[in-house]
């Protein structure tokens, strides 16, 4: 077997046409990812990964390996040597091993050159060397597997003819076939099974760095099938029953090998940051789809910006994941403005449904031009459809910022929204009232997201006066409760009640303001208000759980703008004008609440105090590092926004706005004479949780014309801040119990070029990889005829 594959080895490389295949192989990948502008281009994609190469690689080599194998027993038979051949000492297995690794060898020698590309890659990426080693090598060992198959179908298509010509036709149709042709039937069947006997169901995974031993199985089968075949076809007499029926139990055998795989497989996701590698929650939560949900993703078109370009890529390969969990789970990518004569009709229709338009500037032939698309999609389950946001909008984020945040999004977005669709809702909320809270209209536009996962009615505790222990029963029947901007001071049996709720293992989620002030009561003739503390009767009970919110106010220039008139009467003008009490909250530490959230907006927040004791504390949302706290009462004016900011003042440094604790807490009531008598009286609770966040106006949402308006939207600057997101996490966070919610820890990063550097030496670069593999190549002929002419000389 060696000899023969010294032998094709030598021959291949002993004539100009060996040279020549591999070159065109070389010159072919270095115009098409480095030159040619289109899909493939490197450079203009602008992200430090080899995906365009193994998407391009497959095709390219559809051609390359029939050129090399097509000789492999063509030129035998052509010549009369195969008779010979046969004769030799050596088994008609080692023979066809010899012809096929022969093959394979030179394939393997036409790709090393291709490892400049990781190298050009690890150097443009931004910073240098941020590239997914792990990945990129995971992928090079699929594309060996895929040329190892193509390579035994191009072998195997040699004994079929002794022309040449007629050999790589047919191998290169075969070829094809496995490749791509079994997806092609399957758009006519009902059933996915067809697909994965094509190469191509199981090169993707293995192409994007995942090694799944039934990719491995099914890459070694068909080699080791075709192998068989070639060594029948190679036989000079008639083939025997007894060979038809030894290949056909092989067959069988490979067959059930790859249906034990499905069942009993080890997968190893070796991307540096795990990005195909679904957590459980998503799992589970995906596994419980009984009937097909049909997604249909907004997120097809021509001319997509290279970043939405990743974005579809990102989502497409996220739902073959999920396919791969369940394949009750169906997509399809669908252009909703592709018929231009209903395009307004479509448009007025998506955003009437909620689906918002995003507008993308799109560069060709050196012209900027707008074009509208819609980053969502719908998921469908029996009669049921849910929107999926695609995009993860931040404030003040980069074009490469906002596909990170929505890379590392996607996970999550379409769990949540399958969750919705195949899990009944089952926890309820109670939203207190009875203590002024906010009006209803104040909180419905987060009612009705909440109402989305949970049962939500409103609770008075009012009762608690004539009949606190019913209340209490009553309350506990809740697994959350929620209290809004209350105004009105807690009596001690209201805050008993809530205290044993809490003992009891009840959740609650708190927005207070410990300062009574009203951005509206600035709205008068003089333009001023006072702001005074506002005594709700629950510092002690905070007190004893680790927390104190104090009546004083958090100002930094880090905030959201007030928007005034300006101006007499016609002349008067809006504008944004910077407002020092509405800070904007981020989060300073990792948490699952707050990971990839937009900056929240408060308003006349209060500062949160943590303090020793066994609770575990999270600090979820701080203030700027510019900070200053004003004392009350104290008198507030519309003129600020005319003074200069005086950064020096704001030396208090972070404040903490938000805060979350778990643990099991003492009573509040412990050692202390009890408003009223219970059977059931705990000092102690069970494992629970609790956010208390100093600023009722958090939840708030506008309200114009008596109509709400979406939470955290300021429908003056047109910005979209995070209050709703943070509010909906925070309570998926207090009564998840599937874990839904931790998948929002998970980092994903998106791994960009330096287009700096890509701008300063692009030609460079572009000769670079064109020119040196070409170079390698001579070289390699050069030494290798030099040592062949040495030997034979000798």
């Amino acid at each position: 077997m060696r000899a023969i594959l010294k032998k094709e080895i030598n021959s291949f490389f002993a004539s100009p046409i060996g040279y020549l295949v591999i070159a065109i192989f070389l010159v072919l990948n270095g115009l098409l990812l480095w030159v040619f502008k289109g899909d493939f281009n490197i450079l203009d994609y602008g992200f430090a990964d080899l995906s365009a190469f193994f998407l391009l690689a497959p095709w390219i080599l559809l051609f390359l390996i029939p050129a090399v194998t097509m000789r492999s027993f063509s030129d035998e038979k052509k010549q009369g040597t195969l008779e010979l051949l046969l004769t030799k000492p050596i088994s008609h297995l080692n023979i066809v091993l010899g012809k096929y690794f022969g093959a394979l060898a030179l394939i393997l020698i036409a790709l090393l050159p291709t490892l400049l590309y990781v190298y050009t890659v690890y150097q443009l990426g931004n910073p240098v060397g941020n590239l997914d080693l792990g990945s990129t090598f995971g992928s090079y060992f699929g594309l060996i597997f895929l040329a190892g198959t193509y390579t035994a179908i191009g072998v195997f298509c040699s004994t079929s003819s002794n022309n040449q010509i007629v050999s790589f036709i047919l191998s290169v149709f075969i070829c094809f076939f496995f490749f791509i042709g079994f997806e092609g039937v399957t758009e006519f069947t009902s059933s996915t099974i067809v697909e994965q006997f094509g190469i191509n169901y199981h090169y993707k995974s293995m192409s994007r760095g995942v090694i799944d031993t039934r990719d491995i199985i099914y890459f070694l089968s068909v080699i080791v099938f075709f192998i068989l075949l070639t060594q029948l076809g190679i036989k000079t007499d008639k083939i025997s029953k007894k060979e038809i029926t030894k290949l056909s139990v092989i067959f069988i055998g490979l067959f059930l090998l790859n249906v034990i795989s499905s069942f009993a497989f080890k997968r190893i996701d070796v991307t540096k940051d795990q990005r195909y590698t679904l957590s459980n929650s998503a799992k589970d939560i995906v596994a419980l789809a009984e009937s097909p949900i049909v997604i249909d993703v907004f997120l097809k078109g021509e001319d997509f910006p290279s970043e939405f370009r990743r974005l579809q890529q990102e989502t497409r390969q996220l739902l073959e994941e999920f396919s791969n969990v369940n394949n009750n789970i169906v997509f399809e990518f669908i252009n909703p403005l592709e018929n231009e004569a209903s395009r307004q009709q479509t448009i007025q229709v998506l955003t009437q449904r909620g689906l918002t338009p995003m507008q993308l500037s799109v560069q060709e032939n050196g012209k900027s031009t707008q074009e509208v698309i819609f980053p969502w999609a719908l998921a469908s389950y029996n009669g049921q459809t849910v929107t999926i946001p695609l995009v993860k909008n931040k404030i003040g984020t980069t074009q490469q910022e906002l596909v990170s945040n929505s890379v590392q999004h996607l996970e999550y977005a379409f769990t949540d929204g399958i969750k919705k669709l195949v899990t009944p809702k089952s926890k309820k909320i109670a939203v207190l009232k009875g203590n002024q809270q906010l009006e209803d209209k104040y909180i419905a536009d987060f009612a009705k997201k909440l109402g989305e996962y949970y049962f939500i009615a409103p609770f008075t505790l009012d009762s608690v006066a004539t009949s606190p222990q019913k209340t209490l029963k009553d309350l506990t029947q809740f697994d959350l409760i929620i209290s809004a901007k209350p105004t009105e001071a807690f009596s001690e049996e209201e805050k008993f009640v809530l205290d044993q709720y809490t003992m009891q293992g009840g959740k609650s989620l708190w927005l207070l303001d410990a300062v009574a002030m009203e951005k509206d009561s600035l709205y008068n003739d003089t333009g001023k208000s006072y702001a005074v503390a506002r005594d709700l009767n629950l510092t002690d009970f905070f007190f004893n759980y680790g927390v104190r919110i104090n009546p004083v106010m958090v100002a930094t220039p880090y905030s959201a703008p007030i928007t005034l008139a300006l101006g007499d009467g016609s002349d008067s003008q809006f504008q944004h004008l910077n407002w020092p009490y509405s800070p904007l909250a981020i989060s300073g530490h990792k948490h699952s609440i707050t990971n990839n959230l937009n900056i929240v907006r408060f308003d006349f927040a209060n500062q949160i105090d943590t303090l020793k004791n066994s609770i575990k504390k999270t600090i979820l949302l701080e203030s700027a590092p510019i900070s200053k706290l004003e004392g009350t009462p104290r008198e507030i004016s519309l003129d600020v926004v005319t003074k200069p900011t005086d950064p020096k003042t704001f030396n208090k440094g972070k404040q903490t706005l938000a805060v979350l604790l778990e643990g099991e807490f003492t009573s509040a009531f412990s050692n202390r004479i009890k408003p009223f008598k219970t059977s059931e009286e705990k000092n102690k609770s069970i494992a629970t949780k609790l956010i208390v966040i100093a600023d009722g106006d958090v939840i708030k949402n506008d309200v114009v014309r008596n109509t709400p308006q979406e939470l955290g939207f300021d429908r003056w600057t047109g910005k979209q801040y995070g209050n709703k997101e943070f509010l909906l996490n925070a309570v998926n966070y207090l009564l998840d119990d599937n874990g839904l919610i931790n998948i929002r820890s998970k980092e994903i990063e998106v791994a960009f070029l330096n287009q700096d550097k890509i701008a300063k030496d692009k030609t460079l670069w572009q000769v670079l990889n064109i020119g040196v593999p070409i170079a390698l190549l001579a070289l390699f002929g050069f030494v290798f005829n030099y040592l062949r002419k040495k030997k034979h000389t000798s």
